[in-house]
């Protein structure tokens, strides 16, 4: 089969179009065709490398993948050949007590498509039938490729984590993202009103055609400032953010008393001041989030079938142009997903 590959870490330069070995399956184990698959920043991410992540060359980067069924091991037998299927990216052992619980992520040995096995930057990827979905209603192959990831991401903290209620103010950093644009619809779905945080106007009309009822352009309009203003002084309830340093004063200072701060990532660093006085004063609260459990996926899913979701989607690139693909995910002009064709 043809594949993406990385055989050290390093920029784009390392990212190899070229013939690989079709994977074998196991009784317990799908061998998918993929149709689509959608970049996240996990991909750049390992793609230069990660400390403590130990990699196996050559790798296969990709979590988020959708496609058909090409072989079903011997004991599957929910998805048989020719299936529309997706993936489900987080891989957990399913006997601990956390994947007992749903907790998927919380398994010591959890692992997502693209990090410690290979992912969908190629014609084929082998899963565990587990995470083996079929794709809900008339969604395309691209459509479900690009749910997966950012809609689990951010279902699990707004749902799971911080508990967003009816008539809460949530600002979302990063909205021209997968995981912002997802965090909106999200949030709108359960009767926030959404505060939406970008870089450019283009994106800022974007993400108010997702549902955002308000808009922050922070490369010219300070973030705390503003959402201050849209408050009348009294500050957001909920602070989605997976931007890190660059934003995390502002989204601090940007909290109301007894405010939630939620965050998946530190794309812009991961080290930052925090005032404890301002944290206990106001009895605010920082919550951490990590993916989600396949329970809270088909949750999603059932949203997305009935098209109270969707998925958004930028850019679509052939496979062997993922260079080209990770070089727009780098520059930031994009908003939704970017995805691969094999």
């Amino acid at each position: 089969m043809k594949a993406v590959r990385i055989h050290q870490h390093g920029g784009l330069e390392v990212l190899r179009y070229e013939d690989a070995p079709e994977p074998r399956i196991e009784a317990t184990e799908v061998l998918v065709e993929v149709k689509a698959c959608a970049l996240n920043h996990l991909d750049l991410w390992m793609r230069d490398g990660v400390p403590g992540w130990n990699v196996t060359f050559p790798h296969v980067l990709g979590s988020d993948i959708s496609g058909t069924v090409a072989q079903a091991g011997k004991l599957v037998t929910h998805v048989k050949q020719g299936d529309r299927v997706l993936l489900a990216p987080g891989i957990s052992c399913g006997r601990c007590e956390a994947c007992f619980k749903g907790l998927d992520s919380a398994c010591r040995s959890y692992t997502v498509f693209g990090v410690m096995v290979d992912g969908g930057y190629a014609e084929y990827v082998k899963s565990p039938a587990t995470n083996v979905l079929p794709i809900p209603g008339d969604l395309t192959f691209e459509e479900a490729a690009a749910v997966p990831l950012v809609f689990l991401t951010a279902w699990h903290m707004l749902v799971t984590r911080v508990g967003v209620k009816p008539g809460e103010d949530v600002l979302v950093i990063g909205s021209g993202s997968g995981v912002g644009s997802a965090a909106i619809q999200v949030a709108k779905l359960l009767g926030a009103r959404v505060i939406a945080v970008a870089g450019s106007d283009a994106k800022l009309e974007k993400a108010r055609s997702l549902g955002a009822d308000e808009t922050i352009n922070h490369a010219r309009q300070s973030i705390a400032a503003e959402a201050q203003r849209i408050t009348a002084k009294r500050g957001v309830d909920v602070v989605f953010d997976h931007v890190g340093a660059a934003v995390w004063e502002d989204c601090f200072q940007s909290l109301a008393t007894y405010g939630r701060f939620v965050t998946c990532g530190v794309t812009s660093g991961g080290e930052v001041k925090l005032d404890l006085q301002s944290l206990f004063g106001r009895q605010r609260a920082l919550y951490g989030s990590f993916m989600g459990g396949k329970g809270e996926l088909v949750e999603v899913l059932r949203h997305i079938a009935a098209r109270k979701l969707k998925a958004v989607i930028d850019s679509s690139f052939p496979l062997r142009d993922a260079a080209a693909a990770q070089q727009k995910m780098e520059s930031r002009d994009f908003f939704g997903k970017i995805l691969l064709h094999p």
